[in-house]
């Protein structure tokens, strides 16, 4: 179950009396390390009342389309990139035909066509109801578009029938939602992956470095690990926790990366996301620098060139599926461009880190992709994880067309 580890899950919960169960459901997802939101219907608040979820989730319970404590009053967009997984429990039978028929009225619907996030529905209603051919025809509809149902169980009903229709327990919810991030697209790999920015010193105090938080890295090796991938993590200096069944390596110098890098060697696929210093002082002083007045108001540093990690790597004779990032922030296309050809990559992702809202220490990113025929594949806003797994998915089916 830590497949749930830090997963941001976006709960709905629709009008009908297995309702109660959310709540237990929250904390079970919680109790598991999900961050959860939860969205009601106006059916829901009939069963539960959101303060109680509130109370359980630790945010505030989202009701209504167009909020006007969104930003721009659009909480279901904010939602839709938020959310790894949009996970509905109860999906009444009504829910459900909305959902089949692409209804957008309420913010629960709205927000499901807007993700890009899988969406799974914990169907709950009465016996009949399940098994008329109308519920029937939707739910093979929705499992068409690639929808996922949790469910139902069979047993006794609030009404007092026996049959079809419960809502599964909130532990079997939760296993399944875990279950949602175990792929098996890469099992039997070994991807390397680089994370977060170099440090290079100038004296024993003091050293150059870039902003780079680590996330996405640090998010492709959740998404690997999940995928069923050996993943061997090398790390310049952040602060963030290793994910589940990662090897994870501490570096800190462009130098101290490639020889963790070569160590870890071969690999299947190499996803090099570290943000590497190009340069570094050519001496390292070993006292701390003092003010010399007689120098005026500069300092001057003599830099030399880091080797290229990515270059060498991929100029290996036992070279591995590379994949580069090119973290830029003007002519973002046409320099990921040169840097796939000029390192001799399989595929580079291009960001734009002049966007604060997905460059450097943010939440979200969204990236393009770029292969040896220049043909791009667009990755819209979304969370780090989320953007994270599609890639992974991607690289995967790539590589074995290799």
């Amino acid at each position: 179950m830590q497949r749930l580890y830090r997963k941001r899950i976006v709960l709905g919960v629709g009008g009908g009396i297995a309702a109660y169960k959310s709540a237990e459901l929250v904390r079970r997802l919680r109790d598991h390390g999900a961050e959860v939101r939860v969205v009601m219907t106006q059916g829901g608040r009939e069963f539960i009342t959101p303060l109680t979820l509130q109370a359980l989730s630790g945010h505030p319970v989202h009701l209504d389309l167009l909020d006007p404590a969104a930003e721009a009053a659009m909480g279901h967009i904010e939602l839709a990139r938020w959310a790894d997984l949009v996970l509905i429990a109860p999906a009444t039978a009504d829910l459900m035909a909305r959902l089949a028929q692409g209804v957008a009225d309420d913010l629960l619907t709205t927000l499901v066509l807007a993700t890009n996030a899988p969406v799974a529905l914990a169907p709950a209603m009465n016996q009949a109801m399940w098994a008329d051919p109308a519920t029937q025809a939707n739910r093979e509809l929705l499992l068409a578009r690639g929808i996922r149902l949790f469910g139902p169980g069979s047993g006794s009903q609030a009404c007092g029938d026996i049959g079809m229709g419960r809502m599964l327990e909130a532990e079997e919810l939760a296993r399944a939602a875990a279950d949602c991030f175990e792929t098996g697209l890469l099992t039997g790999k070994h991807l390397l992956i680089t994370a977060g920015p170099t440090q290079e010193n100038i004296d024993p105090v003091r050293y150059i470095t870039n902003h780079s938080s680590g996330k996405m890295g640090f998010a492709l090796a959740e998404a690997a690990a999940e995928a069923g991938a050996r993943v061997t993590l090398v790390t310049g200096p952040v602060f963030l926790p290793t994910p589940d069944r990662v090897q994870r390596i501490d570096v800190v110098s462009a130098r101290g990366m490639l020889a963790a890098c070569e160590a870890a060697m071969p690999c299947d696929i190499l996803i090099a996301a570290a943000a590497v210093a190009d340069y570094r002082p050519e001496v390292v002083a070993p006292h701390k620098l003092k003010k010399d007045p007689s120098t005026g108001d500069g300092l001057l540093l003599q830099m030399v060139r880091n080797p290229d990690i990515l270059a060498t790597l991929a100029g290996r004779a036992d070279r591995p599926f590379c994949v580069g990032f090119a973290a830029e922030t003007e002519n973002l296309l046409e320099y990921a461009a040169r840097k796939l050809r000029d390192k001799n990559l399989d595929l580079i992702v291009a960001n734009d880190v002049a966007n604060p809202s997905i460059g450097f220490n943010s939440e979200d990113n969204a990236v393009s992709v770029i292969d040896r025929q220049q043909h791009e594949t667009r990755f819209g806003q979304a969370s780090k994880g989320h953007i994270a797994r599609a890639l992974v998915a991607f690289i995967a089916e790539r590589y074995k067309e290799s």
